[in-house]
């Protein structure tokens, strides 16, 4: 496998082209040869005056001759480029892409949607998957007006150049105009691609939902996910995935399928509006088990599925690097789940499911940056490492520091997030296993760059997230009253239940 299948998902090479049309090259080598005559020219006025005046009468009677070759020469020349450099479509990629994008937009629905809805009360069972479905509707909508363009739009970005394009996109794209039938994005239809990357947008967005689920006011919700998704989400694709120019691509992070984008952005994000919000009326005294576990396997179970689509689906095509995202997705799965398992199970007498389920969803976020560059070995680290660690975020380090991450999105999807992060600079090193080409150069030097997109991502999310939360608050209001929340955010909002029997 080279390095150059490894280009994560949304490279510098986002070649936006209709089938059959390329763009022009020209070809440079007349003016080579028309340099090369000036500079014999130059070192003949050193021989002498005459000698001089031959050359450079020979000079003009070469340039001349390259003057009326070169179009001729030319032509030929351009259509070959051109025909080496246009993409074309590829049916067999077409065909994973969009595959791929059903799998994640299944993760959101019906997959986090359970996930969640089986781990809160039954009185606000309806609220979680209202909250999902919506956010699924809203975040559509506004990828296609401008979500898409901010991320991905590339106008103006310049290798090195640090500029308000490396932090964020333009409007070029809105609406989505510009894509046609035969518009192309590597080898697959661009229509494929812009749906495939909106479905990140949702589940990202939809993550957040477990940090403050039970007591956020439907209105506030729907607020919150557009700004969010505006001034947070779509900034941090543009930053670590749209390609030569933005600001933690020039780093060179390595994020193959979102570590940063996602997981980190939305963990972040759902620790801040937790403490914001405040914690649950009765919380900690007061016990609140998921009320069916069942739909939370079930949840939990769609998810892994669905992140074979999220993982191997970031290559953009059918190859190598799509096969071996599925390897490492499945191994690294797997040992974060038995991590947590083991500890859970040392540590409290008793293996439970909602640990051994909440291991796994661990594991997936932690190889979800390391997908694309770690191999079979690093996976098996990098997972049985998260599902240990996530265990002790989510429970130790939440008791210790007192707040209600009701669903451990921080602490399964920050802490996880991190640690896939940082360890995808070790494993993806060839020398431990890995198929990237860090650009840190050394482990050294590449953990570095993962740990500094690290801290930017919580520092970012965290100060923008807190001021949309805190302008939202002002305005509207965040908070259901305390009789909304005792009665159940069912009835409450929706005036519905999740069961009637």
């Amino acid at each position: 496998m080279t390095t150059e299948t490894l280009t994560p998902p949304n490279a510098a090479s986002l070649r936006r082209t209709r089938a059959p049309r390329a763009t022009t090259l020209r070809a440079p080598w007349h003016r080579a040869l028309a340099l090369l005559v000036l500079l014999a020219a130059a070192l003949a006025l050193l021989a002498g005056p005459a000698l001089a005046q031959d050359v450079v009468e020979a000079e003009i009677v070469a340039t001349e001759a390259v003057a009326e070759e070169a179009p001729a020469a030319e032509a030929p020349a351009e259509e070959a480029a051109a025909e080496e450099e246009a993409p074309t479509l590829d049916t067999g990629d077409t065909a994973w892409m969009i595959v791929a994008t059903v799998l994640v937009l299944f993760m959101t629905l019906p997959g986090l949607a359970l996930f969640y809805a089986g781990m809160v009360r039954q009185k606000n069972a309806l609220s979680v998957l209202m909250q999902c479905f919506a956010i699924t509707a809203l975040i559509s909508v506004l990828w296609m007006v401008y979500g898409y363009s901010l991320a991905f739009d590339t106008t103006g970005m310049e290798a090195g150049v640090l500029n308000l394009n490396s932090i964020v996109g333009g409007l070029n794209l809105a609406m989505l105009s510009h894509i046609e039938i035969d518009s192309l994005i590597f080898t697959v239809p661009e229509s494929v691609f812009a749906t495939f990357q909106g479905t990140f947008a949702i589940i990202t967005t939809a993550l957040i939902v477990g940090a403050f689920a039970e007591r956020m006011k439907f209105s506030a919700l729907l607020v919150f996910s557009a700004l969010w998704f505006t001034l947070v989400y779509a900034p941090m694709t543009h930053m670590v995935w749209s390609g030569d120019g933005a600001l933690m691509w020039d780093w060179g992070v390595l994020d193959f399928a979102g570590g940063t984008v996602v997981h980190i952005n939305a963990g972040i994000a759902g620790l801040v509006a937790a403490l914001v919000l405040g914690k649950r009326h009765g919380y900690p005294g007061t016990a609140m088990p998921p009320h069916n576990l069942t739909l939370t396997v079930i949840g939990a179970s769609m998810l892994w599925v669905g992140w074979f689509g999220f993982n191997a689906g970031s290559a953009v095509a059918a190859n190598g690097t799509a096969g071996m995202a599925m390897l490492v997705t499945q191994i690294a799965t797997a040992a974060a789940a038995l991590g947590w398992m083991l500890i859970e199970w040392i540590r409290h007498g008793k293996p439970s499911v909602l640990g051994i389920v909440s291991g796994a969803v661990a594991g997936l976020v932690a190889i979800t940056p390391a997908s694309g560059t770690a191999g079979p070995a690093g996976a098996l680290v990098i997972g049985f490492a998260s599902g240990i660690l996530c265990f002790f975020a989510a429970t130790k380090l939440k008791r210790a520091l007192g707040y209600d991450d009701s669903l451990d999105v921080f602490g399964v999807h920050a802490v996880g997030g991190i640690v896939g992060a940082i360890l995808t600079g070790v494993f993806a090193f060839p020398a431990l296993g890995g198929f990237g080409d860090p650009a840190g150069g050394t482990i050294a030097g590449q953990v570095w760059i993962q740990a500094k997109s690290v801290l930017f991502t919580i520092v970012f999310t965290g100060v923008l997230t807190f001021v949309i939360l805190k302008i939202i608050d002002a305005v509207i209001g965040l908070r259901v009253t305390p009789e909304q929340e005792s009665e159940g955010l069912d009835l409450a909002l929706h005036d519905e239940r999740a069961y009637n029997s």
